[in-house]
Formats: C-alpha cells, sequence, structure tokens
C-alpha cells in the first residue's frame, strides 16, 4: 500500500511541474484520506493550492504540519511565501527567519526574505538576502533576476539623488 501512495504523490508532484494543479490536488486529496497526516502530500497540497489561487487553504495546510512539526522548513517557506502573496510582509520575513533558523544555507527562504524585504522598500537589504542566496546557488534564477532588479532600483535611487 505504501508504494501506492509513493507513486500517487510521485504523479501528483508531475503533475503540479506541468501546471495542472486541479488534477494533482486530487491524487493528494487520495493519498490524504489513506494518510491524513502525510506531510509530503500536505505540503504539496498546499503548494498546488497556493498555485491555484486558494491562499486561505493553502495556509491552513501549511499550519497544520507546523503544529506537528514547528521545525518543517518546508512549511515555515511556503507558509511564508502565502503570506507574502497576501501582502503581509512582515509576517512573511517571521517564516523565513525561523526557516533559516533550521537551515541557514536554505536558498528560497534566503531569496524570499530578499522580495519580502524589497516590498517594503528595503532594497538594500533585499540585495544583501539575493547575494547570499547567489553565494550558496549561484545558478538560483530567482535570486538572480531580484539581484539585478534591486540594483537597477538602487541606481535609480542615486541617479534622482544626484540630479536633484
Amino acid at each position: 500500500m505504501k508504494k501506492e501512495f509513493e507513486k500517487m504523490l510521485d504523479l501528483a508532484y508531475e503533475l503540479c511541474q506541468e501546471g495542472q494543479f486541479e488534477k494533482a490536488v486530487r491524487y493528494y486529496d487520495l493519498v490524504l484520506k489513506e494518510e491524513p497526516e502525510n506531510i509530503v502530500a500536505l505540503i504539496d497540497k498546499g503548494a498546488a493550492l497556493q498555485n491555484l489561487g486558494n491562499l486561505k487553504e493553502a495556509l491552513y495546510l501549511f499550519q497544520t504540519v507546523l503544529k506537528k512539526n514547528p521545525k518543517n522548513v518546508d512549511a515555515l517557506v511556503n507558509k511564508g511565501s502565502v503570506l507574502h502573496t497576501l501582502e503581509k510582509y512582515s509576517d512573511a520575513i517571521e517564516c523565513y527567519d525561523q526557516a533559516l533558523k533550521f537551515d541557514e544555507k536554505c536558498t528560497m527562504a534566503i531569496a524570499y526574505k530578499g522580495l519580502s524585504l524589497g516590498e517594503l522598500g528595503k532594497v538594500q537589504d533585499a540585495l544583501k538576502y539575493f547575494k547570499k542566496a547567489l553565494s550558496i546557488d549561484k545558478d538560483y534564477d530567482l535570486a538572480a533576476i531580484s539581484k539585478k532588479t534591486a540594483q537597477n532600483i538602487l541606481k535609480s535611487i542615486l541617479e534622482k539623488k544626484n540630479l536633484s
């Protein structure tokens, strides 16, 4: 029976990679019907729901995982991502900071914290986090693109100051 759930989880993951989130959710539901405590299914279903725009339900699933395991880095990062989408940037940063306590090299938490800092107008701080993420994973596209954007914003600010 365990192998069957692993196959369903793999299939659901593949469906998510293909952008077929609704189908993936149905597979996660099948797993969770039999194994309601399955952490992988809870987190991945939450991510699929987030991609579908069902933010409250996704947030609920991440919080459910964190009640069982407050040190689950994936759940913390995903919860932060939902909070960021809800424009609760400070709350998102708290989640990323928690995740980084348990995994200081979690590039996603580092880069996402940079995104939230940028949304709060702390562009120089954001840039530090994008650079830090890239120092760990030089091929991390999100961090590279965000770093470039932050640098352009700072350059624009400096140019405006020089024109004054």
